[in-house]
C-alpha cells in the first residue's frame, strides 16, 4: 500500500489549499482515509477522516473550514482547506489503514503566513 500527498504549500491567513492523497495498492473504495498534521516538537494530531461509505468527522479546530471527500474512481482522497490560519501550518499526513495496519504517505508541508 503507498499513499502520495501533495497540495501543500504557502498562502496566507484567509486563503485556500487542497490537498490530495492518491492510494495504490488496495481496494480503495471500501477504505477510509485519514489525515493527520504535525508541527515540529509536538505530536502528530488528527485533522480529519473519511470512512469508506463517506462518513466524515474533524478536528474541533477545523470544522466549518476543511472538507475531506474521497473519489473512489481515481483513487484520491482530497482535503479541502478554507479560511486557513497561521496556525494551520504544519506537516499533513494521510493515513490509512488496512487489515489493522496503518500505512502513512509522506507529509506535505503547508504553511499559512499571517
Amino acid at each position: 500500500v503507498q499513499l502520495q500527498a501533495s497540495g501543500g504549500g504557502t498562502v496566507q491567513a484567509g486563503g485556500s489549499l487542497r490537498l490530495s492523497c492518491a492510494v495504490s495498492g488496495t481496494i480503495f473504495r471500501s477504505q477510509g482515509i485519514a489525515i493527520y498534521r504535525q508541527t515540529p516538537g509536538k505530536q502528530r494530531e488528527f485533522v480529519a477522516v473519511v470512512t469508506g461509505v463517506g462518513t466524515t468527522n474533524y478536528a474541533d479546530s477545523v470544522k466549518g473550514r476543511f472538507t475531506i471527500s474521497k473519489d473512489n474512481a481515481k483513487n484520491t482522497a482530497y482535503l479541502q482547506m478554507n479560511s486557513l490560519k497561521p496556525e494551520d501550518t504544519a506537516a499533513y499526513y494521510c493515513k490509512i489503514t488496512v487489515l489493522g495496519r496503518d500505512f502513512w504517505g509522506q507529509g506535505t508541508l503547508v504553511t499559512v503566513s499571517s
